[in-house]
């Protein structure tokens, strides 16, 4: 198995002090200690996978899903729960160039789709994930970003079908969003959300409609022989009729060989804070409930926790080592400090880091991976994978079923994404391009 990163970033130690392990227990799931057949296998199980297999064991079909930690392992259990907008990169402008302008509406829609089936989700498996905001906001980081605010809002009414809603400086104090921001747009769309809380509920419906799950049994080797596959573990193997790649950016370079070079990790960290006390948060002004992010391009998110703990994530950081870890979490917190300097003295509880998964055509991939038949994959979400990665695994339990789907794949969606260049060196790419991102941000 060939990984991009260093074996620290697929440890457990970046994970240890995760908020969201303290809020719900982890599953208690057998390791694989044997060999056994299954009619679809899944390797990951985060949003992707879990999605995926419990649209696939609703219908009756023989599921099974190896994770070579625990549920949620890796960016599923580690984000800042936003059920928002998002999966690609790529701007319309992009967009339209490249596939038209029809193909841009349908995959637009799909977002909102997405933001939809989790919600779907939640109510029919009767989840309690503290759920909470109406919509996002997004935040204008300097003056200017105000008149690109307001210019936008055409455009979303086209994209999504919806009316955004820009407030000014002076309303957003009335908003309870004091901050050193010049304005915002809220975009009744999405909702904050626990992620673990909502992952182990699709994991535990794909367990009671009779999908099996294993954990820290990591596949080391994937080989297809004939029209079976057979996935190779430390201590047992599987044998499938057909595979779902649903590592994300945890992937390997060659599981399969098709993988490699097909995307980039990109490290993000997330604090929490203590509960904040009704003091603290009249002092600083912010009492929203909004889940918010700001215009930088470096961005910042943040919300308000229905107990009153305060989440706040950035991007950042090209490897994971103790020393650049140090480093990201002192910037973050440095941030977080510049940004609410009321609560310059509230204490930080919880410091953990990430990776989120980026194509080089800045749009997620869902669908049949090229001459390896029976095999399939959703990755590529650019930090926006609660929903979008959610609806990569119902999209995916049509594909591996076949027959009519019950739900849409837009044509950007199953375009094949190309490989980086630089190959097995290709984060080197991130410096030069966070620098300039940084300096655009002053």
């Amino acid at each position: 198995m060939k990984r991009l990163c260093e074996a620290r970033a697929y440890g457990t130690k970046p994970v240890a002090a995760c908020y969201w392990a303290s809020t719900t227990d982890t599953p208690e799931l057998a390791n694989l200690t044997q060999d056994i057949n299954t009619e679809i296998a899944i390797i990951g199980a985060g949003f992707t996978g879990l999605s995926a297999a419990h649209h696939l064991a609703k219908r009756g079909a023989d599921v099974t899903v190896i994770e070579a930690e625990f549920p949620a392992f890796g960016a599923t259990g580690r984000n800042g729960g936003f059920c928002c907008l998002g999966g690609a990169q790529a701007k319309n402008a992009q967009l339209d160039k490249r596939y038209g302008k029809v193909q841009r509406l349908a995959y637009r829609r799909s977002e909102a789709a997405a933001v939809g089936l989790v919600k779907t989700l939640l109510a029919e498996l009767n989840l309690q994930a503290d759920t909470h905001s109406s919509g996002e906001t997004l935040l204008a980081h300097r003056a200017s970003d105000c008149d690109s605010l307001k210019n936008s809002r055409a455009q979303i009414k086209e994209d999504y079908g919806v009316e955004a809603l820009f407030h000014s400086k002076s309303e957003l104090r009335q908003l309870g969003m004091q901050g050193p921001f010049h304005g915002a747009l809220t975009i009744p769309i999405g909702f904050g959300l626990n992620p673990r809380k909502y992952a182990y509920g699709l994991l535990s419906s794909a367990v009671k409609n009779g999908g099996k799950v294993f954990v820290n049994s990591p596949v080391i080797d994937l080989k297809k022989a004939g029209e079976t596959f057979r996935l190779t573990t430390p201590q047992g193997s599987i044998t499938a009729d057909r595979v779902i790649i649903a590592t994300n950016a945890y992937a390997a370079e060659d599981l399969p060989d098709w993988m490699a070079g097909r995307f980039m990790p990109l490290h993000s960290s997330v604090i929490v804070t203590e509960p904040l006390t009704p003091k603290q948060i009249e002092a600083q002004g912010w009492s929203s409930a909004q889940m918010a992010y700001d215009t930088r391009q470096l961005l910042h998110y943040f919300r308000l926790m229905p107990n009153r703990q305060f989440l706040f994530g950035m991007r950042g950081g090209l490897f994971s080592t103790d020393r650049s870890e140090a480093a990201i979490q002192k910037l973050i917190t440095r941030d977080f400090h510049t940004m609410f300097p009321a609560w310059k003295r509230v204490k930080i509880w919880h410091f953990w880091t990430g990776m989120v998964c980026m194509t080089r055509h800045q749009i997620p991939f869902i669908g049949a991976i090229p001459n390896l038949s029976g095999a399939y994959a959703g990755f590529g979400y650019h930090g926006n994978g609660v929903a979008m990665a959610s609806y990569a695994g119902a999209v995916l339990s049509d594909l591996v079923i076949g027959g009519a789907p019950d739900f849409e794949r837009p044509k950007l969606l199953g375009m094949q994404p190309p490989k980086f260049p630089l190959g097995r060196y290709r984060r080197h790419l991130l410096a030069p391009a966070y620098a300039l991102k940084y300096l655009q941000d002053l």
